[in-house]
């Protein structure tokens, strides 16, 4: 046992017991789970518990601890020791005493783990836990919390054996505790006791940080990724992420032509762009990154700012690795006619002109989408034929007027005054009131549901989503228009401004891509940002579109 003990230390003598806490007591209340700040915290500010369990043999649900032991360090100082041997509660096997040296008389004045555990759990607190071989140990501690009470530890978690398989890949013949202190001369040597194991895990803890720090490692995030990103087949171009901020921005992968392969938005642009060499398992990843050759980025004021200048970027370079938002929307819109006898409704490429019009939509096929939509909802006429006041009626209906779900007049069998009463209700639901389509769409596919049209009434709702969105997105454009200024307070603190219809400052004009990606980052935001001044209206008059998105299932 290490005989000098720093401040704040919770050290236990081997064979007294510990302080009486009953079983009932709640458990890991100081636990939590980091938060992403607190994720991007440097290396030297964070605080890690190493901790080290001997144990009646392997099994966490069969077995039992007999010795605990963790060691608290924060930037190479020692907060603090805590060490104490375990009444199992049952027979230690011969073959574990022969490793440890723990005996069932050495243990059987010792406080069971109900006992301990509430002490180890506040002496852990909020730092993160380290282990060699983290799974052994975790798998001890959490059946102990699940047996004795209390809910489940948050805390991050880093495996040293993970971390030294990365680090140390081809320079050791193994990875296990004993040889590697051995190997790197490491001040402590594992012993089978809980204590001495865990600080030479405290030494071996340093020295890989010290290794990692040549691979860009400076903070907390980037050291609990190291052991997935290190397995990574490009994980040596980590060294290319060492500038990165941790603020709003976008990031660009150039080749070694200096050709820009991929642009990208990110709120933490080194968090970001090390994922892609961890958990980003986009089939094109591992190309993009064997291609990359320089890593480039630049910073926003906020991430509305990169959302826009992503959006820019990417139509200037058509990087591609790119595969969203190469090409400028061409906007196309859907127009009830106004200026023939049977009002129909068609696709125009403009909204200007006569009749009433829906959106901006993305393509043609979206804008087909809304029409039929439509026409789901209400009998207007499907076909094209032009009804001028000398047309002859035909001797058949139309396809949609035999299947009775058109008022088509090219059998002259509909008047004006019966037609206009269909088209009144369509211009309604585009100059307003979208309910009016909505709800006769729900009705039908509540109807479908019901009588296990299954299919048809995933239809329909797919029409109910699409035409809720182009309303939706008509709303937002309408909103900026409104808008004469607007600044906003995020809850990190950063400030966005707009000017007159949305803009970004020193902007004296925008494209629909750009108002429509301000458009949806104010939506998604409203609930997490801060009216500071506004001048003009950021409110819509309307009610909320009802949400037709299919549900998950759920396990039963």
């Amino acid at each position: 046992m290490r005989d000098s003990l720093t401040r704040d230390s919770l050290t236990q003598d081997r064979t007294s017991p510990s302080p009486v806490t009953t079983p009932q007591t709640p458990v890991a209340a100081t636990l939590h789970q980091r938060s992403f700040d607190e994720l991007g915290t440097p290396l030297h500010d964070a605080t890690f518990c190493v901790i080290d369990f001997e144990t009646t043999g392997g099994s966490p649900t069969e077995c039992s601890i007999t010795e605990v032991g963790a060691v608290k360090v924060r930037g190479g100082e020692v907060l603090g020791t805590f060490q104490t041997l375990v009444n199992p509660g049952s027979a230690i096997p011969p073959n574990i005493t022969m490793i440890t040296g723990i005996t069932d008389q050495l243990v059987m004045r010792a406080p069971e783990m109900a006992t301990v555990l509430p002490s180890l759990l506040e002496f852990i607190g909020g730092s993160v836990i380290v282990a060699h071989n983290l799974r052994f140990d975790m798998g001890f501690l959490k059946n102990a919390i699940h047996r004795h009470g209390g809910p489940m530890i948050g805390n991050s978690q880093l495996d040293t054996l993970a971390l030294s398989r990365r680090l140390l890949a081809g320079e050791v013949p193994n990875h296990k505790l004993g040889d590697l202190a051995r190997r790197l001369r490491l001040p402590h040597q594992p012993t089978h006791r809980a204590l001495e194991d865990a600080w030479t895990t405290v030494d071996l803890l340093h020295y890989l940080i010290e290794r990692a720090t040549a691979w860009g490692v400076t903070g907390l995030d980037d050291l609990l990724a190291l052991p997935t990103i290190a397995g990574h087949p490009q994980w040596k171009k980590l060294k290319l992420t060492t500038t990165l901020p941790r603020s709003p921005g976008i990031y660009q992968f150039h080749d070694r032509d200096n050709r820009i392969l991929y642009v990208g938005k990110a709120t933490d642009l080194r968090a970001r762009v090390r994922s892609y060499f961890s958990s980003d398992q986009r089939r094109k990843v591992a190309q993009l990154l064997r291609e990359t050759d320089r890593i480039t980025h630049q910073e926003c004021r906020n991430t509305l700012e990169a959302e826009v200048l992503e959006l820019r970027l990417i139509h200037e370079h058509q990087p591609r690795f790119n595969k969203r938002g190469r090409r400028p929307i061409r906007p196309c819109y859907v127009r009830l006619t106004t200026n023939e006898r049977f009002p129909r409704l068609t696709i125009a490429k403009k909204p200007t002109g006569e009749g009433i019009t829906l959106g901006p939509l993305p393509n043609r096929k979206e804008a087909a989408a809304v029409i039929e939509a439509i026409q789901t909802a209400m009998p207007i006429r499907r076909c094209n034929t032009r009804i001028g006041r000398n047309y002859v009626p035909r001797e058949a209906l139309c396809t949609a007027a035999q299947l009775g779900i058109a008022m088509c007049p090219c059998s002259g069998a509909i008047s004006e005054a019966e037609y206009s009463e269909v088209v009144s209700l369509v211009a309604q639901a585009l100059s307003g009131n979208p309910e009016l389509v909505l709800e006769r769409l729900e009705r039908r596919m509540f109807d479908l549901a019901t009588d296990e049209r299954f299919e048809e009434a995933a239809s329909v709702r797919n029409e109910a989503a699409t035409f809720a969105r182009a309303v939706g997105r008509q709303r937002r454009l309408m909103m900026l228009d409104d808008l004469h200024g607007l600044v906003l307070e995020t809850k990190a603190g950063a400030r966005v401004e707009l000017g007159p219809g949305g803009r970004l400052p020193g902007e004296l004009a925008t494209s629909l891509d750009e108002a429509l990606c301000v458009a949806s980052w104010l939506e998604r935001h409203a609930d997490s940002v801060r009216l500071v001044a506004t001048d003009g209206k950021l409110a819509s008059t309307f009610p909320g579109l009802p949400n037709f998105k299919a549900r998950e299932k759920t396990a039963a």
